[in-house]
């Protein structure tokens, strides 16, 4: 697994894991959401896992990020699934109202 832009990925099962690290913001969404997107046109995975386990700090950028990564993942035919989202996090994600995206689960 390579580290790149905050963001490194494995890949096992036809599941592609992103594991999300420091801070998402403005500033460091960008390279995150290319990096991500280069790597599920490779590997055009069944399952893309974002995993905030090791996220500081996100603002409405990180939602930004999610729903533009499952549009992405609604044209592969890729389902997303969001881990170890603290309760933080979780609040942040349930206001924005993310859950009602069919393609998303957390």
């Amino acid at each position: 697994s390579k580290m790149e832009n905050g963001v490194t990925f494995s890949f096992s099962e036809k599941t592609l894991t992103a594991h999300l690290s420091g801070e998402i913001d403005h500033h460091s969404a960008k390279p995150v959401r290319e990096a991500v997107d280069s790597e599920l046109f490779k590997t055009r995975p069944e399952v893309l896992v974002l995993d905030f386990s090791r996220v500081k700090f996100m603002d409405s950028s990180g939602i930004g990020l999610i729903i533009g990564r499952a549009e992405v993942c609604a044209s592969l035919l890729t389902q997303v699934r969001l881990s170890g989202v603290n309760p933080t996090l979780k609040k942040l994600m349930k206001l924005s109202g993310i859950e009602k995206i069919k393609n998303i689960s957390i």
